[in-house]
């Protein structure tokens, strides 16, 4: 056998590799036809393959990443000292791409929980959700009830009761883009399938009412919707005994409920990233959009989402769309994130943190580059407002930012019953109710963190596994999670205070 690559190429137009490992300088770049490193190359950073010009692009996937911002020599390292951001023009060539979903030969099933109304659980939680952060500390203490040794003990068909408490929801425009966003997103977790019961508890004086917020989510109260406003019953004590009381009443009923084979097609996956590195788009990312591929096949649905993240990379998701107005829709959100930056006198380009850019990316276009590989190969076949009700089918986009939590807060409002997480620092995420499976980029990071991840993706890099079948092992781990095996997020418990909503407009 010959000596194992140093570095590794990601297509044959790129002008810059990827360090497997580090990289010593004067070391031999095995797989460049005899390079020298000039410089210490960080794991998962880049080298430059070629000698690369002032201006001239840097390609890695075979795409612009950047422009050299000074000459780069072969051999040299590649980063935030000679690389930078520049504009060029895309082709979306709108709908180039987006022929037939694939479909299945076998229909794959999961243990699902199958409510009334005919929707697919995942989990059955019983939900304690503000309407505004004054009511907050109410819903955490009626929870904290439930969380007693043996407080659930007679219900072992309920998987818990759940706070979905948040910082917002009152002085804001009274019936502006704002409250009407957190209403949307508020009552998408009031009307989540995986809770069996939902309590709201409100304080009474704040911007977003909840009979306002019911009347504009159609949201009927009843033995498994129970409000509560905290002037009304008498202050913070009244109200915790109010809605435990109330939880008490709803779970026996909660504990009816049964796990049954049902088809895959019941899952909606969110689909996120965070904590990003160099190995990303090559390893967890791209296997994960082989385990999407799979999944929509079965005719299930995926939502990719955090525009920023896809910033430089849209042309890729235009060409997948299904018709026309389908990719427009997404080129419309590139232009008002980029009139969003101006506006607030930032940069897209912010979007890398100090720990995306210490794992090796540069520019937002490295980033969302790999970002967009967790979509895998299928047509985007819908375009939806921050955690607006998903009702397409597929692949599908939803607006939300690139911070991890608020993007996840929005695509469980709008349906997700399974997350599924991308990290190649380590990011320690879990979202309730939704349970989260974290697939770890790198195998150092997934020794170092075992506890919180749930698969190592880092052995394709390490020659132990493919891509394709990463995406399987990916699939399956799903659909074990979906019929009821705990991911590492929910063993540790994590998951309560992840709701994040993206607020807009105005605080006054």
């Amino acid at each position: 056998m010959g000596t194992p690559s140093s570095v590794i190429k990601l297509h044959a137009r790129d002008n810059v590799a990827i360090a497997r490992s580090d990289i010593s300088s004067g070391s031999l770049l095995v797989g460049l036809d005899g390079l020298i490193a000039s410089s210490p190359i960080p794991a998962a950073h880049k080298v430059a393959a070629v000698d690369i010009r002032r201006g001239e692009p840097v390609l890695r996937y075979g795409q612009i990443i950047g422009f050299a911002t000074s000459d780069i020599a072969a051999g040299e390292h590649v980063h935030t000292h000679n690389l930078a951001m520049g504009t060029f023009e895309r082709d979306y060539a709108f709908g180039a791409d987006g022929g037939a979903r694939p479909s299945a030969t076998t229909v794959d099933e999961f243990q699902g929980i199958v409510r009334a109304d005919g929707r697919v659980a995942t989990r059955n939680y019983i939900g304690v959700v503000s309407t505004v952060n004054c009511s907050a500390t109410v819903a955490k203490l009626a929870v904290e009830h439930f969380s007693r040794p043996g407080a659930l003990e007679k219900y072992p068909n309920v998987d818990g009761v759940v706070p979905i408490t948040h910082g917002v929801g009152c002085c804001i425009e009274h019936n502006g883009e704002g409250v009407q966003q957190l209403r949307r997103t508020l009552g998408g977790f009031v009307k989540h399938v995986n809770f069996a019961g939902v309590v709201v508890i409100g304080l009474g004086c704040e911007a977003n009412q909840m009979g306002a917020m019911f009347m504009a989510e159609g949201i009927e109260t009843g033995k498994m919707i129970a409000p509560l406003v905290i002037q009304e019953k008498g202050g913070t004590r009244n109200t915790v005994a109010a809605a435990v009381a109330a939880i008490e009443e709803m779970l026996p009923r909660a504990n009816e409920c049964r796990r049954q084979p049902v088809p895959v097609s019941n899952l909606v996956v969110a689909l996120q990233c965070g904590g990003s590195d160099g190995y990303s788009g090559i390893t967890a990312n791209p296997a994960l959009g082989v385990a999407v591929d799979m999944l929509v096949a079965q005719g299930g649905t995926a939502i990719l989402s955090e525009t920023p993240e896809i910033y430089g990379a849209e042309h890729l998701l235009t060409r997948r769309a299904v018709s026309r107005e389908v990719g427009e829709k997404i080129v419309s959100l590139i232009k008002w994130w980029e009139g969003y930056a101006e506006r607030e006198k930032g940069s897209i380009d912010n979007n890398p943190t100090p720990g995306n850019k210490a794992g090796g990316l540069t520019t937002i276009l490295e980033k969302s580059l790999g970002a967009v590989a967790k979509s895998g190969s299928t047509p985007l076949t819908g375009v939806y407002r921050y955690a607006e009700p998903i009702k397409d089918r597929g692949l599908v986009f939803m607006d939300a930012p690139g911070y991890d939590p608020m993007g996840t807060t929005g695509q469980i409002a709008g349906g997700a019953n399974l997350v599924a997480f991308t990290t190649g620092r380590g990011s320690c995420f879990g979202a309730k109710p939704s349970p989260s499976v974290k697939l770890a980029t790198n195998t150092k990071m997934y020794a170092r963190m075992r506890d919180d991840m749930d698969i190592n993706c880092g052995d394709i890099m390490d020659g132990g596994s493919t891509i394709e079948s990463k995406g399987l092992e990916i699939y399956r781990k799903l659909i074990e999670v979906a019929s009821g095996e705990k991911s590492k997020s929910e063993e540790l418990g994590v998951g309560n205070e992840e709701t994040v909503p993206w607020m807009i407009g105005a605080q006054m």
